[in-house]
């Protein structure tokens, strides 16, 4: 399994990653709550902390302020590998934040991932990224709209805001 999923952001890098910074914190402004999850993490953003957002469960396994964050997912989740948050500059007043996760699935997570997580997924990235932009710029000029696959499975696996 791969997934990439990006943003451009208007807005410089080194902007961007002090909002990253903040992941899991009481400052958190990107992490989209209350329509997803919170990302909880018990020692904050650091290398090996511990938590994950609903049933997802993993811990960071590195860490470069403001630029990159790593989480590797946790034992019997049926995702073995990582996700990560990563700001990369382009030019002086524009980045991309790009999300990747890689890894492989394995036992009820191979009908799951294609089936259900994915689609989850991506949707709650572009919420995500909607805020990034958000804050990182003061404008969102078309937002993320959730598809009626995605509405229709957060009906049976999502959290009600």
């Amino acid at each position: 399994m791969q997934n990439i999923q990006r943003r451009t952001i208007d807005a410089p890098a080194v902007d961007v990653g002090t909002l990253l910074d903040l992941l899991s914190t009481r400052q958190d402004r990107i992490w989209p709550v209350p329509a997803w999850s919170p990302l909880h993490l018990d020692a904050g953003l650091a290398v090996g902390s511990r938590g994950g957002h609903g049933r997802i469960r993993y811990s960071v396994s590195e860490y470069e302020p403001g630029r990159r964050v790593r989480f590797t997912f946790a034992p019997g989740l049926g995702l073995s590998g990582y996700h990560e948050f990563l700001v990369v500059p382009d030019g002086p007043k524009r980045c991309q934040v790009l999300h990747t996760a890689a890894g492989r699935v394995e036992g009820r997570m191979r009908l799951l991932w294609p089936v259900v997580i994915r689609w989850l997924h991506e949707a709650l990235l572009h919420d995500m990224f909607d805020n990034i932009q958000r804050e990182a710029t003061g404008r969102l000029p078309q937002p993320a709209r959730w598809s009626p696959w995605v509405r229709l499975l957060r009906l049976r696996f999502a959290p009600r805001p």
